[in-house]
């Protein structure tokens, strides 16, 4: 029973973490986004540019990221769906 107590408190901790780390659309936006957006259009922050984009909505945004549009790769070479979306709601709240 105890070892059973420990493992479960384990594996709550382990998804935890990963639900923070997805959580953190700055982290994933500075590792896997930045180096583009920063030079190249729609470069994060540009108002005009991601306008008629937001207008499409997150979910939009992000299910356009998860499949890759030249010359970004799929994911804007983030590691998961969550990590995407978490990039998308950073830029979106940078470029409003």
């Amino acid at each position: 029973m105890k070892r059973a107590m420990i493992l479960a408190g384990a594996v709550a901790a382990l998804m935890l973490s990963g639900q923070l780390a997805a959580a953190d659309g700055k982290a994933v936006y500075d590792k896997s986004c930045k180096g583009c957006h920063s030079a190249m259009k729609p470069k994060t922050g540009d108002k005009a540019a991601w306008a008629p984009l937001i207008k499409q909505g997150a979910d939009a945004l992000t299910a356009s990221v998860v499949k890759g549009k030249t010359p970004m790769p799929p994911k804007g070479g983030a590691a998961t769906e969550a990590d995407v979306k978490a990039a998308v709601e950073y830029i979106i709240s940078q470029s409003k």
